[in-house]
């Protein structure tokens, strides 16, 4: 059962799909329909679940499931990386390849592979201020808290 995002408890599980590239409006919109509709259905052992999702910055798709509600299984996990795999494939994007990270250039979301993104912190391209996107979190409330930080505040820190 699809429920807006702002809605769902501090506790709900989030996971966290970054993008290699921005998606454009007419993607993002087409993006909206087809998450819509796959939370819509988005069952677990026969119960509906209860999720939201947001597009931040047209990079990321953040899905949050109420888990007060109905747990996710094996199986309905399982359905929603196909579906995110389908999304892949649809746009010709990565959005599972979890060695790679994105932070902040100015107004910019840069998205480099791990190996790039530590030499430019060996290079001081970025600092210990660096705002990160740590996809790692769990729940809504460490989103809100903890998704967009300094390097410095986050598991990226470990390659100053």
């Amino acid at each position: 059962m699809l429920t807006e995002f702002n809605s769902l408890p501090d506790e709900a599980r989030i996971w966290i799909y970054q993008c290699n590239r921005t998606f454009t409006e007419d993607e993002v919109a087409e993006l909206r329909t087809r998450i819509s509709a796959f939370l819509e259905e988005w069952t677990a052992h026969g119960s509906q679940l209860q999720a939201g999702f947001k597009i931040p910055y047209n990079r990321f798709i953040v899905i949050g499931l109420d888990q007060s509600q109905s747990a996710a299984s094996g199986c309905s996990i399982d359905a929603s990386v196909h579906f995110i795999q389908n999304l892949e494939k649809i746009y010709d994007v990565d959005l599972l390849d979890r060695m790679n990270v994105s932070f902040k250039q100015g107004k910019f979301i840069a998205y480099k592979d791990l190996k790039e993104f530590k030499k430019m912190v060996k290079n001081k391209a970025v600092s210990r201020q660096t705002i990160v996107f740590n996809n790692l979190i769990n729940n809504k409330a460490e989103f809100e808290d903890f998704w967009e930080v300094p390097m410095e505040e986050s598991w990226h820190s470990r390659f100053l």
